[in-house]
């Protein structure tokens, strides 16, 4: 297996054609196709269906293309890394579910970091995506949660990932609801004052088991329930009809803006962030600056001046 042959079966998903992707790829038909067939031989697998329609992925060219990407974006990262010595570039990249620390100390790492010439990766995904994304070195650290829930079925599923995971803190579960939601003057509410509200989470894809939800009580049933796929829309939603999400109930207004608050739930469970790490891997220096930042940041809006209540 080459590099190049996996560039080609990107570039042919891309264009949905063989002879359309030799032409951008500036080789024969006969020669892609060639090296395709070489490529399937050798992985023991058909990659694409050929028809006089045109050319698909098959389910495990599907599977095959996600880690032809990674191991492409890899070797294009090494390359800028060190083809040019004289030319230092910093490289670090973070998978995580979605939290506005995260963002926070990564915004912090840019700004105290005195970097000319760097490519950094924020990636807030899917559950199942940060643990690949750490397994296959595409991220250096990806930041998740344990709880009661979940905990035997992660801490299992990063141990058979060859991953370790570190804990940063914990929270007691909170909700996020608007300040114009009749819930907000309480201290503290319960499941039943929730009932009655839309229940908003994040989607997970196909992947989609109770125990990779961002969202502690995702397992419980919800009469009405909203999925979204990013924070933005989330909190859209939380505003605009009046739903809420449980979460560590750590806000800050500079991504959130001013008008949500976190509430207490009163139910008896805690929150583990955690971020985890490949086990061959130790934290570059990036790494740990980064870390730091997010305790610091997740300190700093943990004290009683901050948007948490």
């Amino acid at each position: 297996m080459r590099i190049q042959q996996l560039r080609y079966i990107i570039k042919i998903t891309e264009v949905g054609s063989m002879n359309e992707a030799a032409k951008r790829l500036y080789i024969t038909q006969p020669s892609l196709s060639n090296a395709v067939k070489d490529l399937e031989r050798e992985m023991g697998i058909e990659i694409f269906h050929r028809n006089p329609k045109g050319i698909t992925l098959t389910k495990d060219g599907m599977e095959f293309l996600s880690y032809a990407r990674q191991i492409v974006e890899q070797a294009e990262l090494m390359e800028n890394r060190y083809k040019n010595p004289n030319q230092k570039r910093e490289v670090f990249s973070v998978s995580s579910q979605h939290y506005a620390f995260v963002v926070n100390a990564f915004v912090s790492l840019l700004k105290r970091r005195d970097m000319e010439n760097y490519e950094l990766f924020l990636r807030e995904t899917r559950t199942w995506e940060i643990i690949q994304d750490v397994k296959s070195f595409r991220s250096e650290i990806g930041v998740l949660y344990l709880n009661q829930f979940n905990r035997d079925v992660m801490t299992k599923l990063i141990e058979d990932n060859d991953l370790r995971y570190t804990t940063l803190f914990t929270a007691q579960p909170h909700v996020f609801v608007s300040k114009t939601n009749p819930l907000a003057q309480k201290k503290s509410v319960t499941l039943e004052d929730l009932e009655d509200f839309p229940y908003l989470s994040y989607e997970q894809g196909i992947n989609n088991s109770f125990y990779f939800s961002e969202e502690i009580l995702s397992q419980l049933p919800h009469k009405k329930s909203i999925v979204v796929s990013d924070r933005a829309t989330l909190f859209n939603l939380l505003i605009g009809l009046n739903g809420y999400t449980i979460a560590t109930g750590i806000l800050n207004s500079n991504l959130n803006g001013d008008n949500i608050l976190s509430i207490p739930l009163e139910y008896e469970d805690q929150i583990e962030l955690i971020y985890i790490q490949h086990h061959k891997n130790n934290l570059s220096q990036m790494g740990e600056a980064y870390i730091d930042y997010l305790l610091e940041e997740v300190k700093m809006q943990q004290t009683p001046s901050t948007d948490e209540n």
